[in-house]
């Protein structure tokens, strides 16, 4: 998902990585990463893992928690996505700034958005969140300098209005008939699904996207901000969620039929503001408790810091693996459980050893964009 699925900072080359055991934290700070970053990227995609791998609905204590990551890993995934843009552009803005890395901007995009597409078509039974990347990236492009109070202003807008519009376009319409577009798809419909129709319409997922932009500016490192981020984020994740369960009692459960009544849901993918609100207020509390976490992290837990750098090799790697092993099922919780936990154990394990090796991941080496003779 670096950064979403990309570890999108500007890849390294592949030349054998020198470390000394337990020294990745310091091995991070000198190359300039933020372990905080990465452990949180990491903590997206297994959400995303299990959500993934299903089955989803389970009753009971554990089918909840099991559940929990639905609508939310995914948006710290795009909240650490415009994180990782201001990263990679920090240096076209301020004083002195030089020209901003467009050319590098749209090779991902390209990249992402024909490979998500494509990856679509495998059947691993998940929805791909690439091709939305890709449209972001291209869409933040003429923002890469705008101000930062303007990002934060367009962010909280689209929380409001991007629903609305979403609402709008789908009225009527069955909630649970989702549209993943392919790249066997013609343009005019695969741009309609991006946009509306799909798992994650780019009308309501650009505000995580562009309060990450907005984060990305800040000093990621400073306590305050990071207890900021945890505190803040607690409230509005809890905040929202208890006055959507509220309103429900009030005036009942949504219909299965897209229309006004549907404002009041906090359900995972309900692209409803309370569920924005409250799964963008979780994303804050992960990555306020990650940055806050770092030092531990890096000397507790390198491969889960490991595991976000290879974020994107990790996440079409897991797709892969459904698609080729998994599929079809599983059909039990325990299954669920058991395929999940043997996934991420794998990714953790992969991860740890390519990165004492090498600087970048396999297919985050693709993100760097090839030099000219």
């Amino acid at each position: 998902m670096g950064t979403v699925p990309p570890s999108f900072q500007q890849p390294g080359d592949d030349r054998p990585v020198q470390r000394s055991p337990g020294d990745a934290g310091e091995a991070a700070r000198h190359a300039g990463r933020v372990v905080g970053l990465d452990a949180a990227r990491a903590l997206a995609i297994i959400g995303m893992i299990a959500v993934n791998v299903g089955p989803r609905g389970e009753a009971g204590p554990l089918g909840t928690l099991y559940d929990a990551p639905l609508g939310r890993s995914s948006v710290l995934f795009m909240l650490l996505a415009g994180v990782g843009m201001s990263i990679l552009t920090r240096s076209a803005r301020g004083p002195g700034a030089g020209h901003l890395p467009w050319q590098t901007v749209l090779w991902r995009a390209a990249l992402l958005l024909v490979g998500g597409l494509a990856l679509q078509m495998a059947g691993h039974e998940a929805s791909v969140i690439l091709p939305l990347y890709g449209l972001l990236f291209i869409v933040c492009l003429p923002l890469l300098r705008a101000p930062t109070w303007l990002l934060t202003v367009l962010s909280a807008a689209f929380v409001l209005v991007g629903p609305l519009i979403w609402l709008a376009v789908r009225r009527g319409t069955d909630a649970f008939a989702i549209k993943e577009p392919t790249l066997a798809d013609p343009p005019l419909e695969i741009l309609d699904d991006i946009l509306f129709a799909g798992s994650y319409p780019a009308v309501v997922w650009v505000a995580p996207f562009l309060l990450g932009m907005a984060l990305g500016r800040l000093d990621l490192r400073d306590r305050g901000l990071q207890r900021v981020l945890l505190v803040g984020g607690a409230a509005a994740a809890v905040g929202a969620y208890a006055l959507s369960r509220l309103l429900v009692l009030l005036v009942g459960e949504p219909g299965r039929t897209v229309d006004w009544d549907r404002l009041v849901s906090v359900t995972g993918h309900s692209q409803m503001p309370l569920w924005l609100i409250s799964s963008t207020g979780a994303a804050l509390f992960m990555l306020g408790a990650c940055l806050l976490a770092e030092r531990f992290l890096a000397r507790r837990a390198p491969a889960l810091a490991a595991m976000g750098r290879l974020s994107l090799t990790v996440y079409v790697g897991h797709l892969l693996v459904l698609a080729a092993v998994v599929r079809p099922g599983p059909d039990s919780l325990a299954g669920g459980l058991t395929v999940t936990t043997v996934l991420c154990l794998a990714s953790l394990l992969f991860a740890w050893l390519w990165t004492r090796r090498f600087r970048v991941g396999p297919l985050e080496a693709l993100m760097r964009l090839p030099r000219r003779r």
